[in-house]
């Protein structure tokens, strides 16, 4: 309960009254359409109660596309049809696919009518989603999740010194690759060898997880000393695989996001934590609802906190602990 009033205090603010007199003249609820691209997580939960604690009455149409971008085009036209208050999407394959890129959307094919607010896209400006986060200028806006990229590898090395990273992601995630994009930027200036491996792609085009023990093992053999899970999609799908890979060969796993670490088994993650970032967003969606703001001119943000988390039991198995220092701070999960 802590941290959701701790959020509501910062992200809220003092505009919440305000805006509560414009909706309680309301004769009927806002009209929310959301998609979600693997299900219901910690972001919708938050989003919801965090609209809710406001007392912003809502009607809520939930369309989840399986991981399966294909089905959109459908879900664009009943958007359309259907003319909701709002549309919130969930990560930067949906997002992209539903506001298309800044510069190359077209009204046929994408939502540019309607307000959009986003969770979970790592690299809006990368992606192309919106050409400023401090005024998007379209009619998208959101919360990132994603600690930057510098800030966690300098949390990496903080655990354990490193000259070599390894990466996996999957080419057709555009937000996995801008992220690969920007670790080979920092290589100069911060001192390392880039390791990296695509996830493969069936003849179906859609990434499998055929082989994927041979490229972690590749992955070490170049000389590897992290494995950096990038918040990827479909990586997130087979942490059970990649995980006990790079535990057989002696390969610590640091996590971007939360279930990296939680339900994939990483040794260490530092990250947003989902519930938060989905109030953020909620916040996002109370400005354009109840005050009438323009996406356009809210910006996009990352929360100020970041949660750093490790795996002590993986840690005694892999006989890597953490500085005595860190554990002041973070968050030991035994299990």
């Amino acid at each position: 309960m802590r941290r959701r009033h701790v959020l509501a205090l910062t992200a809220g603010g003092a505009g919440t009254l305000a805006a509560g007199r414009l909706w309680a003249r309301r004769d009927e609820p806002f009209r929310i359409y959301r998609i979600t691209y693997r299900g219901r997580t910690a972001v919708e939960e938050g989003f919801d109660d965090y609209l809710a604690a406001n007392g912003v009455p809502v009607v809520m149409t939930e369309r989840d596309i399986g991981r399966d971008t294909t089905l959109l085009p459908g879900l664009i036209d009943e958007i359309r049809e259907v003319r909701p208050d709002l549309v919130v999407t969930w990560g930067t394959p949906v997002t992209l696919g539903v506001a298309g890129r800044h510069d190359e959307a077209h009204d046929d094919r994408h939502i540019t009518d309607i307000p959009i607010v986003f969770a979970l896209v790592s690299a809006p400006l990368r992606s192309a989603i919106v050409p400023s986060l401090e005024r998007p200028q379209r009619n998208v806006t959101g919360a990132v999740h994603v600690v930057p990229t510098e800030t966690q590898l300098r949390a990496m090395a903080s655990y354990r010194p490193f000259s070599h990273l390894g990466v996996l992601y999957t080419p057709t995630e555009p937000n996995s690759v801008t992220i690969v994009e920007e670790l080979a930027e920092l290589q100069p200036r911060l001192g390392y060898t880039l390791v990296q491996r695509r996830i493969p792609l069936g003849p179906d085009g859609m990434p499998t997880a055929d082989g994927i023990e041979e490229l972690v093992a590749e992955i070490r053999a170049e000389g590897a000393e992290w494995l950096y899970l990038l918040p990827d999609t479909f990586l997130g799908t087979v942490y059970d695989r990649v995980v006990p890979a790079a535990l057989a060969v002696d390969l610590p796993t640091f996590g971007a996001v939360e279930l990296a670490v939680r339900r994939g088994g990483a040794l260490v993650a530092l990250v947003s934590r989902y519930y938060s970032v989905g109030q953020l967003a909620a916040s996002k969606a109370l400005q354009i609802l109840a005050q009438g703001r323009n996406p356009g001119d809210i910006p996009i943000e990352t929360l100020s906190r970041f949660s750093l988390i490790i795996n002590m039991a993986l840690a005694r198995e892999l006989e890597l602990y953490p500085p005595i220092d860190m554990l002041n701070y973070a968050e030991v999960v035994t299990g």
